[in-house]
């Protein structure tokens, strides 16, 4: 029998799928579990437009067998089976794919959707074989053949015995070595695991042989081995039908919540979820989950993104990172569409018009299903904002502010006079008749906001401030702006914003009064402040810093955790209470003894820079000179 040899093009490209196409051997099963759906559908379809009778559908199946002793896997179909030329043609000349132009030839219907369109999945067999023989009847034929490879030195064609139609791939499976296992093909639990991980919901049984043990009649699990025996059981390994795919109408909460916790391994329920289907552009199916809470890993540098990316039911990835923008990437679930060019090993994605569609459109459904949540079920929208809203923060800020319009809606902040956390919108309409900005206060906690003193006033005029005790706040709020054309203001920013009245004239009479007294004490920091003045703000407290520039105060605290040789530094400014005693005391110190102003100037900055939560430069010295005025 001659051996006839693969084209000099083929034998290459052949060489490259050994070694270089496919990331992972276990694809093997996939593909060619694929190539038997689509021989099926071929066949199925024939009987559709009258080119076969007698056919059910209930009849077809994959079978797949496994022998470890003689080291072969074969995976057999009843479908349309192969010609002689037809072997020639899809076997002999690799990237020539039957199935493609079997798609091209006939208009397709009644759910029958080719998966294999590239030819070239049949040979990742030899990723994990030393022999490959495919023996196929075709349908209506009274011929068989076999067709047999060792791998690039060519193949051969024969005639062979085989009773029904369909095609029986026999993979001779390599001998482990030092590198790879191939003893973990040969095993059932593992080709049972493989099947359900890429090959679930072909709508084919996909059946196998499997040994399992029993007790025998008459014996007691406590007599040890020798009470059990080993039988034959044939399982059906995949579930057949998506559930993605079902009318939404017959699925119960209790089914979503099922198939979620054991697709994505989580033992609490989510706490919504999105089941959608879209025709036009893109076509696709798409079931999304929100999580309760993340995952441990969620917010490390080693937590993926991303959805399972399918094919007419076929899992081409388990973490498809362009489906999910990184403000949403909390989202668990998968979309499933036959419209997305794949790349010869179906493992990556070109980056084309219809991904970035299907991307689109799922943010848009995200973004609905959280707006919905917060309109309609306040605290269970407040359960997920605990747990994410941070990421939504971080969207707002991210790709300098890219997502901050979609996002901006769904951000809440703890309000000083509600009490509990509002959105922006909320703000905005409460605000008071003529407010110039939405007011907010930095800190760690909402007990340390609620007693800085750069608050006193605003409160005292009846105004509403967002307290941010996160370190992205600031952040994201300067990203955004503005909401409804209103800007947003620090509360130790260096202008309120706040109508000129008597005390500010007054205020501002008193700084010029005393502007050596000020001149003197920011010479006596020694460059720490930008300028001492008397505080508008203040009404009970004798100090406070201010700010003035780009960097705020919380920012800088912020920015010099980061990892980095250069210390961002804010723009201070110590105000002082007028109404406070120790204003008097400033004033006669400066008459009557500088060097001891020089120590209160330097007691006052450290008092300011505590209170706003800022570490100070000598705490023994601070603490000393505290001593020394109590003594």
């Amino acid at each position: 029998m001659e051996t006839k040899q693969f084209k000099a093009e083929s034998q290459r490209l052949l060489e490259l799928m050994i070694h270089s196409i496919y990331t992972h051997k276990e694809i093997f099963l996939r593909e060619l579990i694929s190539n038997a759906s689509d021989a099926i559908d071929k066949l199925y379809y024939k009987s559709l437009t009258g080119g076969a009778e007698g056919l059910n559908r209930d009849d077809f199946e994959i079978k797949l067998s496994l022998d470890k002793q003689n080291r072969t896997i074969k995976i057999s179909d009843n479908g349309i089976g192969m010609t002689k030329d037809e072997l020639e043609n899809n076997l002999g000349i690799i990237a020539k794919s039957g199935s493609l132009a079997f798609k091209k030839e006939n208009e397709l219907k009644d759910g029958i959707d080719i998966i294999g369109q590239f030819g070239v999945g049949f040979y990742s067999a030899f990723m994990v074989s030393s022999l490959v023989t495919v023996k196929t009847k075709p349908y209506g034929g009274t011929e068989a053949y076999v067709w047999q490879s060792e791998g690039v030195d060519g193949y051969t064609i024969d005639t062979c015995e085989k009773q029904s139609h369909g095609t029986e791939i026999i993979l001779k499976i390599k001998e482990s070595t030092e590198e790879e296992n191939y003893d973990e093909f040969l095993d059932q639990y593992r080709i049972q695991s493989l099947v359900k991980k890429y090959s679930d919901y072909i709508r084919y049984p996909i059946k196998m042989d499997m040994q399992r043990q029993r007790l025998k009649d008459g014996s007691k699990p406590d007599e040890g081995e020798s009470a059990y025996e080993s039988y034959t059981e044939t399982v059906t390994l995949n579930s057949m039908v998506p559930l993605w795919k079902k009318n939404k109408n017959e699925i119960t909460e209790e089914e979503y919540t099922k198939f979620y916790q054991e697709k994505f391994y989580d033992f609490t329920p989510p706490i919504a979820h999105i089941h959608t289907r879209a025709e036009g552009t893109a076509t696709y199916n798409a079931l999304l989950f929100i999580p309760e809470r993340p995952p441990f890993d969620y917010y490390t540098r080693d937590y993926e993104k991303g959805l399972q990316l399918f094919s007419s039911g076929v899992m081409i990835m388990d973490k498809c990172a362009d489906l999910l923008p990184d403000h949403f990437s909390f989202v668990k679930g998968l979309v499933d569409s036959e419209d997305l060019s794949l790349n010869i090993s179906r493992e990556m994605l070109q980056h084309d018009r219809q991904l970035k569609i299907i991307a689109k459109s799922i943010e848009k459904n995200i973004k609905n299903e959280l707006s919905r949540m917060l309109k309609n079920e306040r605290e269970k929208y407040e359960k997920f904002y605990k747990s994410f809203g941070v990421q939504l923060k971080f969207g707002v800020y991210n790709d300098y502010g890219a997502a901050k319009d979609l996002l901006s809606d769904l951000l809440l902040f703890y309000s000083s006079s509600e009490k509990k956390l509002v959105t922006l919108e909320e703000y905005a309409d409460r605000m008071k008749e003529g407010q110039k900005y939405i007011y907010y206060a930095c800190g760690e906690s909402i007990s340390r906001i609620e007693s800085m003193p750069q608050t006193e006033l605003l409160k005292e005029k009846g105004y509403e401030i967002l307290y941010f005790t996160d370190n992205v706040d600031e952040f994201a709020i300067r990203m955004l702006m503005q909401y409804k054309e209103k800007p947003f203001k620090s509360v130790t920013d260096n202008d309120l914003g706040l109508d000129e009245n008597t005390e500010n004239e007054e205020i501002k009479k008193q700084n010029e009064e005393n502007h050596g007294l000020f001149d003197f004490m920011k010479e006596a920091l020694g460059g720490k402040v930008k300028e001492v003045r008397l505080s508008q703000r203040l009404k009970t407290h004798p100090v406070c810093l201010a700010s003035g520039g780009m960097i705020s105060l919380e920012m800088e605290k912020v920015l010099n955790t980061m990892p980095g040789e250069e210390k961002a530094k804010a723009e201070r400014i110590l105000e002082i209470n007028p109404s406070h005693p120790i204003f008097e005391t400033l004033k006669k110190l400066y008459d009557s003894d500088k060097e001891k102003l020089k120590k209160y100037s330097a007691l006052l900055y450290d008092q300011a820079m505590l209170i706003a939560g800022m570490p100070i430069e000598n705490p023994a010295e601070f603490s000393n000179e505290i001593c020394a005025l109590m003594s």
